[in-house]
Formats: structure tokens, sequence, C-alpha cells
């Protein structure tokens, strides 16, 4: 798909069919997130494809926004491995996974699937729940799926202020 309709049609998707997505577009999805930039490409970012039942059922447990997926990857970062920032306020751990995850979900419009952003959750209660190890830190989740026939976008979805509003050039 051209990039600009890519763009232009993705929204976040809240109602899922039960149709199973394939296990090449997952791979696709998965492959934009390793390209994804990353500070001094160090690469601190893991995906876990939940789609198992019992890991399923956990993101259940943490919060009610899965909307029947049938997949959902959780974008995590090793907080052992960022780039910190000159002044030492900062470090690229959360803005890495940012545009790992940011990767996939254009990845998956791309592929026809669609998805949503999840971060509406205690991320060190999912974290225990899965037995993550300590050093990595949950940024998001990302429901994948197929949209059911009568999904749409929310209604405010088209609405977006224009760049006069949100850009300045100095």
């Amino acid at each position: 798909m051209e990039f600009r309709k890519v763009i232009e049609n993705r929204y976040s998707c809240k109602r899922y069919s039960d149709r199973k997505v394939e296990d090449e577009k997952i791979q696709a999805i998965l492959e934009a997130g390793r390209l994804a930039p990353t500070a001094k490409n160090l690469q601190e970012q893991h995906v876990y494809v939940l789609q198992s039942k019992k890991s399923l059922n956990i993101v259940d447990k943490v919060t009610p926004c899965r909307y029947g997926a049938p997949v959902v990857l959780l974008v995590a970062f090793d907080k052992n491995n960022v780039y910190t920032y000159p002044g030492e306020r900062r470090n690229s751990g959360v803005e890495d996974a940012t545009i790992v995850a940011t990767h996939m979900i254009l990845a998956a419009a791309d592929q026809g699937v669609d998805s949503c952003w999840l971060n509406r959750f205690d991320p060190d209660e999912l974290a225990r729940e899965l037995g993550l190890p300590e050093n990595e830190e949950i940024l998001m989740l990302l429901d994948l799926g197929y949209a059911e026939d009568e999904a749409k976008p929310l209604p405010n979805h088209f609405s977006r202020k224009s760049l006069k509003e949100t850009v300045t050039y100095l």
C-alpha cells in the first residue's frame, strides 16, 4: 500500500473478529520493528508475541482493552542497555521502543492487519504476571487482528489540528 494511504486509513481498532493473523504477516510486522532506528543502534527493544490462551488471559486480567484481538505484541526495552543523554535526566529507552512500536503499527496497516496501541494497564503487574526479566520495562501492548465487519474509527479519529496549530518555524 502507498505510505500516505497507510497513515490516512489506519485507525485504532476496538472490535476484532476471531480471524487468525497469518504467521507471515506477523513476521513482516516484527521485521519492521527490528529495522526501526534506535539511539546509538543499541536495539534495546524486546517484543513478545502473545497469542496463547494463557498469555491472552493474562492480558485480559490486567486491561479491559484487548478488544478480542487474537494477537498482542508487548514492546519492552532493556533498562540496562539505553543511551543516557547529556545532563543525565533522560535516556533513550521509551523513545526507541516507541519508534519500534510505531514501525510495527504502520507495517500492520500495510499488511491489512488492524491494530490498537494499548496503555491502560499497570506495566509492573503485567511484567510480574508474565514473568518478564527485571531489566525490562514494558512500554506498551499492541492489539493485532482483523476488524469485525461493523468496526470503524471512533468519531473523533478524523479530527486533526491544522499544522498552523502544531508547528512553529523558528
